[in-house]
């Protein structure tokens, strides 16, 4: 609703067709399709929420998972010419259901790419700074009620982008897509969590730990320390814009792949408990909660 409002507002003459619908129900997403015959899809539903979904696996699959699945395939049944998916370095050696979601919605990307006639690519990157859920508006939610402000841990790094930063990066990663790809968007480098908070905090005109505590909760389920935004054996190809790099695909036995993305979506519309073992099964990078590494090991590892 606030988009078209703004897109109304903003280009009165647009030919704009607002249609809501959720990507689970494959009948509804074919029907858009077959009507208005899009060119380019980009693919942004998802749940994204890492604590969530890790006390409820099954949605991420169904939404992220199958809703992919579903984009993918109307994409390719009615000859759109991209599909850019977007992703997230959380999908690097995940620690996280989210994240390992989000890994398998990449590997049908690149599937699809190998049969079909439209590109797919799909584009990985950080926190977006006042998207929905970003931590920067939680924060000045509890300065404006006098704090406490609550932050994970004190070495907890993320990294971070404007909404028009990722809007036109997502936009110039689409226009290079082939087919296959993983863009990697440069976001600089990470930014402490403690920083930001104490920063805001100091932008509010309090003083950290004097008018305004700081408390450290510690980790939440499935969260890293460091994000990371490509695998060591994914490599690294450049493109004209310096802030976008592709990495290398790994390959996978699609046959396997196709057969476990049918077992999970049966496991998780039947609500069982194995759900996160499919998921490992399928990405063998993904290391569950109480399994991932300590901080340190996490650090040395990325270094």
């Amino acid at each position: 609703y606030d988009i078209e409002q703004e897109l109304k507002a903003s280009y009165p003459n647009l030919n704009l067709k607002v249609l809501i619908g959720s990507v689970r129900d494959s009948k509804r997403i074919n029907w858009v399709f077959e009507t208005y015959k899009p060119e380019i899809v980009y693919h942004a539903a998802a749940h994204k929420h890492v604590p969530l979904m890790e006390t409820s696996p099954g949605e991420a699959v169904k939404n992220n998972i199958i809703g992919t699945f579903h984009i993918a395939s109307a994409s390719d049944k009615y000859h759109a010419s991209k599909m850019i998916l977007i992703s997230t370095d959380k999908a690097v050696r995940p620690t996280n259901v989210m994240g390992a979601s989000k890994r398998i919605c990449e590997m049908i990307i690149q599937e699809f790419s190998q049969k079909s006639r439209t590109d797919y690519a799909a584009v990985r990157f950080g926190n977006v700074m006042g998207s929905n859920g970003s931590v920067i508006p939680l924060f000045e939610k509890q300065i404006a009620h006098g704090g406490p402000v609550t932050v994970t841990h004190p070495d907890m790094t993320r990294y971070f982008m404007t909404i028009p930063e990722a809007v036109s990066l997502v936009l110039q990663a689409g226009a290079y897509a082939k087919g296959g790809e993983i863009f990697v968007l440069d976001m600089g480098a990470p930014v402490k969590i403690d920083t930001l908070a104490r920063n805001l905090i100091k932008l509010s005109g309090y003083e950290p730990d004097v008018d305004i505590k700081i408390e450290y909760s510690g980790l939440r389920p499935g969260e890293k320390l460091f994000e990371e935004k490509l695998m060591a054996e994914e490599g690294i190809m450049r493109t004209d814009n310096e802030l976008i790099h592709i990495g290398k695909p790994i390959p996978f036995d699609t046959e396997v792949f196709f057969e476990q993305l049918k077992e999970l979506a049966d496991t998780c519309y039947n609500n069982s408990d194995h759900i996160v073992e499919l998921v490992e099964q399928i990405v063998t990078t993904f290391h569950p909660v109480g399994e991932h590494p300590t901080g340190e090991e996490n650090k040395k590892r990325q270094e």
